[in-house]
């Protein structure tokens, strides 16, 4: 490969990680406030889902472990990429089934949920194809 070609690939996997790693952050901060938070923050979430608030609570903690991985370039964390990926878009499907039982939901959840969901796929095709260039350190 040549060294225009690794240096890409390094770039990109540090604007990767460190893209996964504001999402996790933001994601942690936001859900726990939450759900560990005064009764304010809970009032201005108004509808929430409370499986969509915890699924995206707990995998902020996935997508920092993602971000070490990605900048470390290990191949794990373009399974563990996938897993989030497949994850996110199984629970916006259940999410989708509630909103069609006519439970209650804010709009920007959805809004939430597409940008969660696009992003992880994008990171996932994005892995793939850099795992396929060489880019990554077996183990």
């Amino acid at each position: 490969m040549s060294e225009h070609g690794l240096t890409t690939s390094k770039t990109m996997m540090w604007i990767i990680a460190s893209v996964a790693v504001l999402f996790g952050l933001m994601t942690i901060k936001s859900g726990g406030q939450v759900l560990f938070g005064d009764e304010s923050y809970r009032v201005a979430a108004g509808n929430y889902v409370p499986f969509v608030l915890w699924f995206n609570f707990m995998a902020g903690f996935a997508y920092l472990v993602a971000a070490i991985g990605i900048a470390a370039r290990k191949s794990w964390s373009g399974w563990l990429a996938l897993l989030i990926a497949i994850s996110t878009l199984l629970v916006f499907a259940a999410f989708g089934l509630h909103i069609l039982a006519e439970g209650e939901y804010e709009t920007r959840t959805v809004a939430a949920m597409s940008l969660r969901s696009t992003v992880w796929v994008v990171i996932s095709v994005l892995l793939y194809r850099n795992y396929r260039k060489g880019s990554f350190h077996i183990v």
